[in-house]
């Protein structure tokens, strides 16, 4: 026969084990106090002296069956009441014991009932348990520190895919509608068609550039256990010849200096990928004629890669979110010049993704140095 569905809940467990203790207690406590007393009574003295003044001239052997008598009248009377008040005291133990089963659980029951409430697309609720800071307390906190970490988890998702969004959705329309118009011709030129040509060569490779981006966003997020020594100097001078040529096109003198280099633990691939998104960025916001420096190091047991540019620069206002996915700057660097709005946030994941971190210094009109700390 299947047990009613109340019966195994925990709060019926947590009755049966408060009643199980206090009903063993008491029947410790109650069996001590008997035995004690049976001892106590066995040749008690007093009560023969008793006996020989209330039974004058009575036989010994009189005396002790009356005392014998007394004796087990008085454990019986005890043994009798004491059953009774240990049954009595398990019923109401077991009303207690829910009572007091149902308090303790009552703030997991809380904590039950916001998570039941809870949805993906709404996790602005919270539990707030007050009270002592004991163990449950500590729950419901961590539980509401959990709901706020995910909450922001799910907002910065939901931004990200808005804003990817619109970024793919703007070179796509220029597409379209350059497309449109040179179809709308019925005797298009040749130049025309060159110049569509080259709007929607722009466009096309604006959301490669993207894409290449957002795939490398997602790499990152995935767990990676690639790991081997990397020699910061090669990887710059590496870089530096890769961004020669597109330097040379703008006019600009790419300088890098890697003596002393040191060599870290870390993804080789990941590393150059962030310094060649810095340098990226330089080439593209340095003014024709000027330099943009490459230099590695180490200070205080930590190795950087920096990269400086004598580009608009950067107001400090807006140095705090210029690591942000798709951040809109004013100014020269914008995403105008081609950028996918993700380069400096994949510098930050990358640079965070080796227990490190990325800094700019800069003041505007007078460039700006981005350096990676490893």
């Amino acid at each position: 026969m299947r047990r009613p569905e109340w019966t195994r809940s925990i709060r019926f467990r947590m009755t049966l084990l408060y009643s199980s203790v206090l009903f063993a207690l008491a029947a410790l406590l109650v069996g001590s106090l008997y035995l004690g007393l049976s001892l106590s009574l066995r040749n008690e003295p007093l009560s023969r002296e008793q006996a020989a003044q209330v039974f004058p001239g009575e036989p010994l052997a009189d005396r002790r069956a009356f005392e014998r008598t007394v004796n087990e009248r008085t454990l019986r009377n005890l043994r009798t009441f004491s059953f009774g008040a240990l049954g009595a005291l398990f019923v109401a133990s077991l009303g207690v014991g829910w009572v007091i089963a149902g308090r303790v659980l009552a703030p997991i029951e809380r904590i039950s009932g916001v998570a039941r409430q809870i949805q993906a697309t709404n996790l602005s609720r919270r539990i707030e348990l007050t009270g002592p800071d004991d163990e449950l307390r500590r729950l419901a906190d961590t539980f509401d520190a959990m709901l706020a970490r995910l909450d922001a988890a799910f907002e910065a998702q939901r931004r990200f895919v808005a804003d990817a969004s619109h970024e793919l959705r703007n070179p796509l329309a220029t597409i379209q509608a350059n497309l449109d118009v040179a179809l709308a011709d019925p005797q298009p030129s040749t130049g025309s068609l060159r110049e569509t040509a080259v709007v929607v060569r722009r466009a096309s490779t604006r959301m490669a550039r993207l894409v290449d981006d957002l795939l490398a966003l997602a790499r990152l997020e995935a767990p990676t256990t690639r790991r081997e020594p990397v020699e910061l100097g090669a990887l710059v001078r590496e870089v530096a010849d890769e961004f020669r040529a597109p330097a040379g096109r703008r006019g600009l003198r790419l300088e890098h200096a890697a003596a002393d280099a040191p060599t870290v633990e870390g993804d080789r691939e990941g590393l150059k990928r962030a310094l060649a998104n810095l340098v990226d960025n330089a080439v593209r916001a340095a003014p024709p004629g000027s330099p943009v420096r490459l230099a590695v190091g180490s200070d205080g047991g930590r190795a950087w890669m920096a990269v400086a540019d004598e580009g608009p620069g950067i107001a400090p206002d807006q140095q705090g979110r210029i690591f942000d996915r798709f951040a809109r700057l004013d100014g020269g660097r914008s995403r105008a010049e081609g950028g996918s709005g993700l380069g400096l946030a994949i510098v930050r994941e990358l640079a965070e993704a080796h227990g490190g971190s990325v800094e700019v210094a800069s003041r505007p009109g007078h460039g700006a140095t981005f350096t990676i700390w490893l």
